[in-house]
């Protein structure tokens, strides 16, 4: 038995047929005896590899503080070393107190007018403080080959904007504001009286701000949030905020402005007209809070106990915070990420594990080129397209091929302070993107992060060495496991190629509609019967008080639906390769598929704490795991066939009914 079959049997519950529930088959057993551990609101596989990996880094972490002239770039090693040592040292920050926070709190107080507290507003961003409304640099999404200025709402100290206005979350509000008030007294030394004022102030503030937000499902639409900008037309949008004094405090140029895209015209505008009605000493103190939420996690025990009481307990129902070290070591990544990734990939990414993930990818690609070229709702000019679009896509494993530069990064022992330069190193690096050419070997995600990503604009598969480990991948696994772990991820990703917003990208990354009217209607066709399927689910734990938001994690949901079909059909390719004359034993095809849904059942393997399960159906673009798992299965012909799957089964789903996509 190979490695993920045996660990799903493990954790599995025989009383549970799978043809009812695959997920609680293949994990019943650890649902019901795993405690999730105090420090976190959830756990599972994808979280027991982050441990593992998070192990990895801290050993490369305790190597730099022993020797920081170790290592293939020392220089790099004694920042490492320096950072942790530093955020590891209570004593000296006890000793700080608040101390750190005064040149942050310094500019807001100083700045005497609104174009003052503007430019305030764009240096605390540049350092890490968030403002009212954000930005990053990506590729334009009329031309693949450049990069653009992207401005998005943000201004919010809650998950959503939901938050602010649904019952639901009332008195999780409560909750924020009594929070804001205690924290502020802690930090700024206000009376509880005056701290209190402050935080009905911040909340009311917040309040108005998500009135303007969008909300997630219509964030998530690509062309929407598509609004290329003239500089001009972003000075109208912003009318009456100082635009000049932002940019030149985050430290945009002229020069940089070429390209300017707006995810939601209409934030900016509500944004623009509380920006001249609210009293400007309202606006000081909602950036006061804002510098004070950034920087809390790296000041006093009681600042950081405080912070973790709301945002940790309030809001997830974790226990305990995370020890010291582990934030520690979450601290150096966020800031030298890259420097650590050299020597994880140096210690834990074999060479026959990129290897192997070139032949699984090659032939999940080639499972998709089989499926859409054999497609029956699509037509010849979209499928040709389609195709073309799929040839296009770039696969990343492993690891990037250069290396972040950190050389002219200044790591001091003050913790803050560090903080502070490492977030302004980012922006500076990002910024200077903007006018230059567009860097396809650039990743987005450290080789140690346990996940994966598609990105639309580059049309790139991601893979980094961290998630490729059982029971994803062994490249001693057996096909069977290796396909319904790694290789249905690997479909997933390709799938959002090809999902609702994916599939509006073209194979150079470029924002176009290259379907067919008539395809594209029953595609969403498809896709809308998918999200009725998922809008009547409901987590099992939270006894049909909530439910998922189909609309919202449609994306993902026809990810996992295509990338298992993929797989299922990438394996047959693979089980056809290694069969004598290409013939296939159909029971050995049969176990096969049965523990390839197996590992499928055991990949989603999580537990979650009711307050976050909560906080996910309202944020996240994911469904919950039980239904990565089930949802997809009743879908899916294979699933029914191996496990004989009958009318009455908890997961049969009537043949007219199945969803397929991809």
């Amino acid at each position: 038995m190979s490695a993920p079959h045996h660990l799903a049997a493990a954790g599995g519950d025989p009383a549970v047929r799978p043809q009812d529930d695959l997920f609680r088959h293949v994990n019943g057993g650890w649902l019901r005896e795993h405690v999730i551990p105090a420090d976190r609101a959830r756990d599972g596989e994808f979280h027991r590899l982050r441990d593992e990996a998070e192990l990895q880094v801290r050993a490369i972490v305790d190597d730099a503080v022993a020797d920081p002239t170790s290592g293939p770039v020392p220089e790099e090693t004694a920042k490492v070393a320096t950072l942790y040592a530093a955020f590891m040292d209570e004593d000296a920050i006890e000793a700080a107190g608040l101390e750190p926070l005064r040149a942050d709190l310094d500019l807001v107080t100083g700045a005497a007018d609104r174009a003052a507290l503007a430019g305030v507003m764009g240096a605390l961003q540049r350092t890490g403080v968030g403002g009212a409304f954000g930005l990053y640099v990506d590729t334009d999404s009329d031309d693949p080959t450049a990069y653009a200025l992207h401005l998005l709402q943000s201004g919010l100290g809650l998950p959503d904007e939901a938050y602010y206005r649904e019952e639901q979350h009332a008195a999780t509000l409560a909750a924020y504001e009594a929070f804001v008030a205690r924290q502020l007294a802690l930090a700024t030394g206000r009376s509880s009286d005056e701290a209190a004022e402050a935080a009905a102030v911040v909340v009311a503030l917040e309040t108005r701000l998500a009135a303007g937000h969008w909300d997630r499902v219509r964030d998530r639409d690509a062309v929407a949030t598509h609004n290329p900008t003239t500089h001009t037309e972003l000075a109208t949008l912003l009318a009456g905020f100082d635009l000049a004094a932002w940019f030149a405090g985050i430290g945009i140029t002229d020069a940089m402005l070429e390209r300017i895209d707006v995810r939601e015209p209409d934030y900016l505008t509500a944004f623009a007209a509380a920006w001249g009605e609210v009293d400007l000493e309202e606006w000081r103190t909602w950036l006061t809070w804002r510098v004070v939420r950034s920087r809390a996690p790296y000041l006093t025990r009681a600042v950081v106990a405080e912070n973790f009481d709301f945002y940790g307990r309030t809001l997830t129902g974790a226990q305990e915070m995370r020890e010291r070290w582990k934030r520690g070591v979450g601290l150096v990544e966020g800031a030298l990420g890259d420097a650590l990734a050299r020597l994880y990939v140096d210690r834990h990414f074999p060479a026959e594990n990129k290897e192997r993930m070139d032949e699984l990818v090659a032939t999940l690609t080639e499972a998709y080129r089989r499926s859409i070229a054999d497609l029956e709702w699509m037509g010849a000019d979209t499928r040709a397209r389609a195709l073309e679009k799929l040839a296009a896509f770039t696969p990343k494993i492993g690891y990037p091929v250069r290396w972040l530069d950190y050389s002219s990064l200044v790591i001091t022992s003050d913790v803050v302070e560090s903080v502070r330069v490492t977030s302004a190193h980012e922006t500076d690096r990002e910024l200077r993107k903007l006018g230059g050419p567009v860097d396809r070997d650039e990743w987005f995600m450290t080789p140690q992060t346990v996940n994966a990503y598609y990105n639309p604009g580059m049309n790139e598969i991601v893979f980094p060495a961290a998630i490729l480990q059982p029971p994803f991948f062994s490249p001693d696994a057996s096909d069977a496991a290796n396909y319904g772990g790694i290789g249905a991820v690997i479909g997933h990703e390709i799938g959002h190629g090809f999902d609702d917003q994916g599939s509006r990208y073209d194979g150079a990354g470029r924002l176009t509609d290259w379907w067919t009217e008539q395809d594209r209607t029953e595609f969403e066709a498809r896709t809308s019967a998918l999200v009725a399927q998922y809008d009547a689910l409901s987590p099992a734990q939270l006894g049909g008080s909530h439910h998922v938001n189909g609309a919202l994690t449609i994306g993902e949901n026809i990810g996992d639906l295509g990338g298992l079909g993929i797989a299922i059909k990438a394996y047959r390719i693979a089980l056809a390769a290694a069969a004598p004359d290409g013939v296939v034993d159909p029971e050995v095809e049969r176990a096969g598929l049965r523990e390839l849904f197996h590992t499928w059942g055991l990949i989603w393997r999580t537990k979650s704490r009711d307050e976050e399960s909560i906080r996910l159906l309202s944020v996240d673009p994911h469904s919950p795991e039980e239904f990565r798992a089930n949802a997809v299965v009743r879908n899916v012909d294979e699933f029914a066939d191996v496990f004989d799957v009958k009318p009455g089964d908890a997961l049969w789903l009537d043949p007219a009914e199945r969803v397929r996509i991809w």
